[in-house]
């Protein structure tokens, strides 16, 4: 008898050893673009989430509406924060959302005051400075991806005589 195998045998595990290597090398750089295309995405979602949060929060300030026992502003704010889908439901976004009002004919100057939201004027609601850091920052500097979004409009006549709600 001998106990010689035959070279197909050989053959089969020395390939049996190389399948495990090519799919070591093929798996790695798959799941990083994996990785890299899912964190494109949600950066991408996220930003599109903020642009229609702030302009639900523009289309609610140009009606003067409030939320129970509150004034316009802090108001809008809520309108904003529903609308975003939990990424500023923390408290510490707050600051990142302006409102902000302007003159129709100059609208370079901010108008202060408690006037500022008289019909006529145009608001703009904004989200400034929210950052996302990269889940997987293989090609990219560790730096976070900063989303800046504003919507605006003029803001709509009041019935009757009657006055703009407290800002």
């Amino acid at each position: 008898m001998n106990c010689i195998r035959p070279i197909s045998a050989r053959r089969k595990r020395v390939q049996r050893g190389n399948q495990l290597v090519e799919v070591a090398l093929i798996f790695l750089p798959l799941c990083a673009l994996l990785f890299g295309l899912f964190d494109f995405s949600v950066a991408i979602f996220m930003r599109a989430t903020m642009q229609t949060a702030v302009r639900e929060g523009v289309r609610y300030a140009v009606t003067y509406d409030t939320l129970p026992s509150m004034c316009q502003d802090a108001s809008i704010k809520q309108i904003v924060k529903n609308s975003a889908s939990g990424f500023l439901s923390d408290p510490a976004h707050d600051t990142k959302i302006k409102v902000r009002y302007y003159d129709a004919t100059n609208l370079t100057t901010e108008l202060t005051g408690a006037l500022s939201n008289s019909p006529g004027n145009v608001v703009e609601i904004g989200v400034e400075g929210y950052s996302w850091s990269w889940i997987a920052p293989l090609w990219r500097s560790a730096s976070p991806f900063v989303i800046n979004v504003y919507a605006a409009d003029r803001m709509e006549g009041l019935a009757g005589a009657a006055s703009p709600p407290c800002r």
